[in-house]
């Protein structure tokens, strides 16, 4: 993987785990590079599972994105139910 494609995998994953977090209601006590990480596991993941179920993964799809997306909020869930609160002072 060249630096550039490792510079779109966190940026790609930052925009994934933000729009999944967005759609988990309630506040995350997680902090923003964990998303990010969700959010990188998830784009992968995510074209993993269109690759699966036979969809185009070359260049921009719909429902790649969707599936990326989707498993970025089924992350952010898991992640947020298991990491500590944050302690308010």
């Amino acid at each position: 993987m060249t630096i550039g494609g490792i510079v779109s995998a966190i940026v790609l994953g930052a925009v994934v785990g933000a729009l999944g977090r967005l759609i988990v209601p309630g506040r995350q006590s997680m902090p923003g590079w964990v998303t990010v990480a969700v959010g990188v596991v998830a784009a992968f993941a995510g074209t993993g599972l269109s690759a699966m179920v036979g969809l185009r993964t070359s260049g921009w799809n719909f429902w790649e994105t969707i599936f990326q997306i989707g498993i970025a909020a089924v992350g952010v869930l898991l992640v947020a139910a298991l990491w500590p609160p944050r302690s308010h002072r």
